[in-house]
């Protein structure tokens, strides 16, 4: 089966186009930076110079990039490209209102569209571990099943198209506010004179630790900030949570508090680690 991916060269798409290819799809990949798709060219896969050169009779597109902007360019003349029967699988993360647009085009195109953002970053994406949230027409779980298995190690089927946008909002609510909750912790730890590392080790193997506040805590502590999920779009992410609090008419302060102190972070550290929000709190 032919399969474009666009937006193979990023953080993500590297390691999801090379899983897609291990397991037998004929892949084809565009990256905006045609330089960091190629060394997919090593994996088997055929790099191409546009969207629409990698989209051409593939039965498959995906789509991996950064917002609802890059995404809608990179459709631009693939439905005219695709065959009948073609699916355009959107695994970016967009928020409520990119997923709506690209619903749009997609109708427009005559394209049928799956909804399927992922929880995960740059090691589960290369080990092919990662979490879909997907939704989408009825019918589409058994087609969609080859290459969801390939990139992911769970499928969340949520219903109709859109519900997968919706609860990766909400997760990344979650994360956004745990790493920025533990940063300001091992702040004010620093801060007061306690070792910020015996705060990992008081909650360690209880019901207050989380695996993710262990490996960013301590990335936090060794100020160690080496990019699996980059600070500036974590900030975006945040971004989509304060979007659809305003859309839904919520009073939220705590999450647009945190969407204002990683915008503030990521205006020195925005190309390093989401943990790099400490150092706009670390006394030191």
């Amino acid at each position: 089966m032919k399969l474009a991916f666009l937006g193979a060269g990023g953080t993500m798409g590297l390691g999801m186009a090379r899983n897609l290819a291990r397991a037998g799809f004929d892949v084809h990949a565009w990256n905006r930076t045609r330089e960091k798709a190629e060394p997919l060219q090593d994996d088997g896969i055929t790099v191409a110079s546009s969207g629409a050169e990698a989209a051409n009779g593939a039965e498959i597109v995906i789509t991996m990039l950064t917002d609802a902007d890059a995404v809608l360019e990179a459709i631009q003349g693939v439905p005219a490209v695709l065959p009948a029967s073609a699916l355009w699988v959107q695994m970016s993360t967009i928020g409520i209102s990119g997923f709506e647009r690209c619903a749009e085009a997609a109708k427009a195109g005559g394209v049928a569209l799956v909804d399927a953002p992922v929880l995960g970053t740059k090691q589960p994406a290369e080990q092919g571990e990662l979490i879909v949230l997907a939704s989408g027409p009825d019918g589409m779980q058994e087609r969609c099943a080859p290459i969801f298995d390939a990139v992911g190690k769970k499928t969340l089927w949520l219903g109709e198209a859109g519900a997968g946008s919706r609860l990766k909002v909400v997760t990344n609510s979650w994360i956004v506010a745990l790493v920025e909750g533990l940063a300001e912790t091992l702040a004010l730890a620093e801060g007061i004179g306690v070792n910020p590392s015996k705060l990992l080790e008081a909650i360690g193997g209880g019901p207050l630790d989380a695996a993710y506040a262990q490996m960013k805590g301590k990335a936090m502590i060794d100020r160690s900030f080496e990019p699996a999920f980059k600070l500036s779009l974590a900030t975006k992410d945040a971004g989509l949570v304060r979007e659809a609090i305003e859309r839904h008419g919520l009073e939220l302060p705590v999450l647009d508090a945190i969407r204002n102190r990683l915008e503030e972070g990521t205006q020195e550290h925005g190309e390093e680690d989401l943990a790099a929000t400490f150092l706009t709190s670390s006394p030191s």
